[in-house]
Order: C-alpha cells, then structure tokens, then sequence
C-alpha cells in the first residue's frame, strides 16, 4: 500500500496535478512528522519553478502566473528564491537539483539568482551557472561580483585539472618503443609487452589474465621552434561555451615554452586579450557576451599581429554569421592562407560539439584552403600538433 501511494505521489510530480488540502478537520500537531507533507512541499517547490509553462509566460519572475489548473488549491503560500534553493536542496536528490537550478537559471531567467550575495553563495558552482555569470556580470553590484568571480574560479579551476593534461599531451613528444617508463599513462601503454610479461599470471580456473605489472612506452624530447596560435572568438551570446573553452584551452597553450598565444575576442568591437591569457579567470570576465558580429573586423586585426606566416596558426571560433563584410573577410582568409598560415575555423569549441553555423560561409573558407569544424579542446590540441608536425 505505501508503495502504491509513493507511486502515486511521483506521478503526481510528474504530471502536476495537486492534491486536494484536507480541510474536514485540525491537522496534526507539529510534533507529529506528516509523510505527506515532504511530498506536498515537493509539489510547491515544482509549481514555483515550473508553473510559469502555464502562465504564458516563460521569463515570469517571483512565483510566477499559475492558471486555474494547477494553481486552484495553492492557498496563498509564496516563496522567495532563496527559500526555494534551500528547499529544493533538502527535498531533491542532487542532479534533480541541478536540473531545477539550469531551468531557473537558462529556461525561466531567474536572474534574482545573480542579484543576492547570500543567494549567489548558495548555488553550486557549475558551467550552468558561470555562463549566467558571464551574461549577467554588468548588472552586479560589487558585493555580488566579488562572490561571481569566486564561482568562476571554482568553475574555471576544476576545468583546468580536467583539460590540462587533455590538451598538453599532444605536445609533450613521441613515444619511443625503446624504452620503458615509470609514468603511467594511457596513450603510453605498451599493451604487447603488458600481455607477453603478465602471461605467466594466467588464471586458468576463471580463463583470466592477471595484470600484475603493465607496461609503458617512455617519451622523446622534442626540439620544437617557436610557433604562434592566435585565437579569435566571437563571443556573441550563442558562442559562450566556445568562449568559456577558448579561454581555458588559451591559458594551456600560454603555457607551453614554445608556443606564443594571442586570444581576441570580438563582436563589432575588438578586445586584445593576450595580457589576460595566463589568467582564464580574469579573461572570462573582461567578455562581453552579446552584440553584433564583425568577423571581418576581427580577422584584419589578427593578420597585423602574424610574425612568422608558416609558423602561425590562426583559430577563428565562431558561428559564422558575419555581420560585416563577407566578401573583406574572404579575402583576409585568402591572405593568411597564401601566406602559408594555417587557418581552422571552429563552430564549436566544447564537449558537445553540436554546431550550429553558416554552412556556406564556412564551405567558402574551405575552398580557399582553410579547414572548418567542430573539436573538443583535445581535438583541437591534436590538430595543432599535426599541424606543428608533432604527429
């Protein structure tokens, strides 16, 4: 029977229909823990977030608009976000959480998330919320902006560790088949020889082979000229998880010795964010999602800054909708090209990797001799290194 009705009760949380308040008689003593009353704060919690699909009106701040369907037996209970944030926390499992927190934050633009020091502090920090950061920063008064840029950081630094050793791989040299290392890593396991040696260990009762030591190739030091990468990102509102990439990948490849790395971003406007390069954090947060694109702009600013034509790449990250002059920035790319510069345009610079781009622009660089896709940022680490005849 209690299965029966926590079947119920998540049913009703799925198609949002409320149940009746008792009102025959006084309800139990406070003392007295209610069951239902968990699942009826859940159905609340949902209605505050949710409800607003029935208003008609998705960007409906507060409680929002409920309609007679699901709003009839409500009552007059509200709740401010930071309630809701504390209720849902101790009502839903974490990724149910995180899924309420997105939909406030991207779906219903709950921006009061932004506005509050103690709301902003309860959030967890998550590439939801830094890009509602990035989108919303201007509007921060400096008690609230000095807590955002402590989220992008968290943000920021848990990327780092996870993109790193992704990105840095490629250029750390070639494996020689020679020699053996203590260093395990994956792209240098020696699965032959981990076999032919551990062999020995097979078990024959379970038709096993037992790893009991593997096996890894060493690496070759390379000599590496110096090369420059210049990355350009349009950093329009439907580019931020490229920006947000763009700025980490920067950052790595700023650190490696033999690599110079300018980053600029742009719109109609062009910022040099060379000088920020070191710090992911502080480029992040000179980006000004939005406005108007200029790819053409951009690019000619790019080519003034090429130092050695056949030692320079040039990453051009965005959508490829020009709001300049298609025709100046063909003829740039013809320019770089000719010069023997390498030229890849990205769509996307992220773990999706689910594009959405003009086609025919980006055929028409392609023509020219350049190359067009969409990486994650150790894709794009690898393209590099091919194209630096690492690999």
């Amino acid at each position: 029977m209690r299965k029966q009705r926590q079947a119920e009760q998540r049913w009703r949380l799925i198609l949002g229909i409320r149940k009746e308040k008792d009102s025959s008689g006084p309800g139990k003593s406070q003392n007295q823990e209610d069951p239902t009353d968990a699942w009826t704060r859940r159905e609340e919690m949902l209605a505050y977030l949710y409800d607003r699909e029935y208003a008609g009106n998705r960007n409906t701040k507060g409680s929002g608009g409920k309609s007679a369907e699901r709003s009839a037996n409500l009552g007059d209970s509200q709740f401010n976000v930071p309630d809701w944030i504390n209720s849902i926390q101790e009502l839903f499992p974490q990724k149910a959480c995180e899924k309420m927190e997105r939909d406030a934050l991207e779906r219903y633009e709950i921006t009061e998330f932004l506005q509050d020091p103690t709301i902003l502090a309860k959030a967890k920090p998550s590439q939801t919320l830094l890009k509602s950061i990035l989108r919303t920063k201007n509007l921060m008064n400096q008690e609230v902006l000095a807590i955002a840029k402590e989220m992008v950081r968290k943000v920021v630094r848990e990327m780092m560790e996870r993109m790193a050793e992704e990105v840095r791989q490629p250029f750390s040299g070639v494996r020689d088949r020679n020699k053996r290392s203590l260093v395990k890593v994956a792209q240098n396991f020696d699965a032959k020889e981990t076999i032919r040696r551990n062999l020995k260990h097979f078990d024959h009762a379970n038709n096993k082979l037992v790893i009991e030591k593997p096996y890894f190739f060493s690496r070759k030091t390379q000599r590496i000229n110096q090369w420059q990468i210049i990355i350009v990102v349009d950093q329009s509102g439907s580019m931020v998880n490229s920006v947000i990439h763009s700025a980490v990948t920067a950052s790595v490849f700023h650190s490696l010795p033999f690599i110079k790395t300018n980053l600029i971003v742009f719109d109609t406007n062009i910022v040099d964010l060379t000088s920020e390069t070191i710090d992911p954090v502080e480029t992040l947060m000179k980006v000004q999602l939005g406005g108007g694109t200029d790819i053409c702009r951009a690019m000619n600013y790019a080519l003034q800054l090429i130092e050695t034509p056949d030692r320079t790449i040039v990453i051009l990250i965005s959508d490829f909708f020009e709001g300049g002059s298609e025709a100046g920035l063909l003829t740039i790319c013809h320019k770089m090209i000719s010069s023997r510069v390498k030229l890849l345009g990205l769509a996307a610079l992220d773990y999706d990797c689910k594009p959405s781009y003009n086609r025919s622009l980006a055929a028409r660089i392609v023509r020219l001799g350049g190359e067009v896709g969409a990486m994650t940022p150790g894709e794009l680490s690898n393209w590099v290194a091919q194209k630096m005849g690492l690999k």
